[in-house]
C-alpha cells in the first residue's frame, strides 16, 4: 500500500491573514481577493465540502494529475493527499463526518478512503472510466456512475457483493447524486438528460432534456433544490419533481453553480475565467470578478455559508469570502481603534498562497 502523504508544517506553510485597515468608520468598497491553494499539476476538475464537524469542516479535490487532495474547509490548509490511483481523479467526495473519502477515476476504479488515516479501504473495479461517486446520508452505501453509461449502487458492508446496477442512459454518466433522503437518484449524462430514478424499483421516474449536455448538479436538502447548468444557463428545479423553478442566462457558458445555503443569492463561474454572483429571488447579477486564470469547473459553498470555493483549469483551488471584510479563517478585519497610526491609509494585504 502506498503510503499516505500527512505533513502539518505550518512553519514551511505560511498562513498570512488577509487584513483590510480602515482609516475612518465610513463604510467603502473592498476588493474580492481569495486564498489560493496550489499542489496540484493539472486542472482541478471537482471539488466537495464535508458537514462541520468537532474540527471544523474539509475540502477535498478531484485532480487530472491523480492525487486527490484533503485541505482544511475554512483555511484551504493542505492535509493530506490520497496516493493510488493510475490515472485522472475525475470526481471526488467527503461523507458528512469527513471521515471517508470516495474518489472516481480514469483507471476504471473508484476508490474509498480512511479520511483519517489515509488508508485505501476499498478499490470497486467499473468496465470503463469512472466520473461520479457519492455518500448516502449514512455512508454505507456508495453511487457510482460513470462512460458505461450504467450507475451502480455499492453496499460497502460488503464488500464482495455484486453492486445494484441501473441502465437506460445512452451516453456516459457526468454525475449522480442521492436526494430524497436515499430513496432516490439524480442522474445526469452526455445525453443531454437529467433523470430522477426510483432506487428500489430502479425505473426512471422523470427525465429532462436540454438542448446542450448538462455541465454540473448539485443538490440542496434543504428545500430539496436542484442546480444545474448547460449552456450558458443556471437553472433550479424541485428535486424530488424535476419540476422547473426558474433559469437564469450568464455572459459565457457555464460549468458550475452553487446556491448558499441561505439560498439568497448563488454563484457560478465558466469559459470567460470569471466568477458572477447573482440574487436568487430577483435573478439580477449582484457582482462579477475574475477569479483563474483558466475556465472554472467547479464552485461549492462551504456547509456554513461563509465561503466558497472554485476549481479551474489552471490547477489551483480558490477560496473566496461570501461577506467580504469579514473576520473568517485566515481573513481578518482590524478595526480603526486596533491601529498604531490614526492617519493610517486603507491598506490591503493579500492573503499567502497555500501550498501543498
Amino acid at each position: 500500500r502506498e503510503a499516505w502523504v500527512r505533513v502539518r508544517e505550518r512553519d514551511k506553510i505560511p498562513n498570512v491573514p488577509c487584513h483590510f485597515f480602515f482609516r475612518s468608520p465610513v463604510s467603502m468598497a473592498m476588493r474580492q481577493t481569495p486564498l489560493t491553494c496550489s499542489g496540484h499539476t493539472r486542472p482541478v476538475v471537482d471539488l466537495a465540502f464535508s458537514g462541520i464537524t468537532p474540527y471544523g469542516y474539509f475540502l477535498i479535490s478531484a485532480c487530472k494529475d491523480g492525487k486527490p487532495m484533503l485541505r482544511q474547509g475554512d483555511t484551504g490548509d493542505w492535509i493530506g493527499t490520497f496516493l493510488g490511483h493510475k490515472g485522472a481523479v475525475w470526481g471526488a467526495t467527503l461523507n458528512k463526518e469527513a471521515t471517508k473519502a470516495a474518489t472516481a477515476a480514469a483507471d476504471f476504479t473508484a476508490k474509498v478512503w480512511d479520511a483519517i488515516t489515509g488508508d485505501e479501504v476499498l478499490t470497486l473495479a467499473h468496465k470503463h472510466i469512472v466520473k461520479s461517486v457519492n455518500f448516502t446520508q449514512d455512508s454505507n452505501c456508495l453511487l457510482t456512475g460513470g462512460n458505461d453509461k450504467v450507475l451502480r449502487i455499492y453496499d460497502l458492508s460488503k464488500p464482495e457483493a455484486e453492486p445494484q446496477e441501473i441502465a437506460g442512459h445512452t451516453t456516459a454518466i457526468k454525475k449522480a447524486l442521492w436526494c430524497n433522503n436515499d430513496q432516490q437518484i439524480l442522474s445526469a449524462a452526455e445525453d443531454k438528460t437529467i433523470r430522477l430514478w426510483d432506487k428500489n424499483t430502479k425505473e426512471a421516474v422523470k427525465t429532462l432534456s436540454f438542448d446542450a449536455s448538462v455541465s454540473s448538479m448539485e443538490y440542496i436538502p434543504d428545500g430539496e433544490i436542484l442546480v444545474i447548468t448547460y449552456g450558458r444557463t443556471i437553472a433550479f428545479y424541485k428535486a424530488h419533481s424535476l419540476d422547473l423553478i426558474k433559469t437564469v442566462d450568464a455572459p459565457a457558458s457555464i460549468h458550475s453553480a452553487s446556491l448558499h445555503p441561505e439560498k439568497d443569492f448563488f454563484v457560478a463561474g465558466g469559459d470567460d475565467f470569471k466568477l458572477y454572483k447573482y440574487d436568487y429571488t430577483t435573478r439580477e447579477e449582484m457582482e462579477s470578478y475574475k477569479g483563474h486564470f483558466g475556465p472554472i469547473h467547479c464552485l461549492r459553498f462551504s456547509p456554513d455559508g461563509e465561503l466558497y470555493a472554485s476549481g479551474s483549469e489552471d490547477g489551483t483551488l480558490r477560496l473566496w469570502q461570501t461577506a467580504v471584510g469579514k473576520t473568517y479563517g485566515l481573513w481578518k478585519c482590524v478595526l480603526p481603534e486596533e491601529l498604531s497610526s490614526e492617519n493610517s491609509e486603507v491598506l490591503y494585504c493579500p492573503p499567502a498562497e497555500i501550498k501543498a
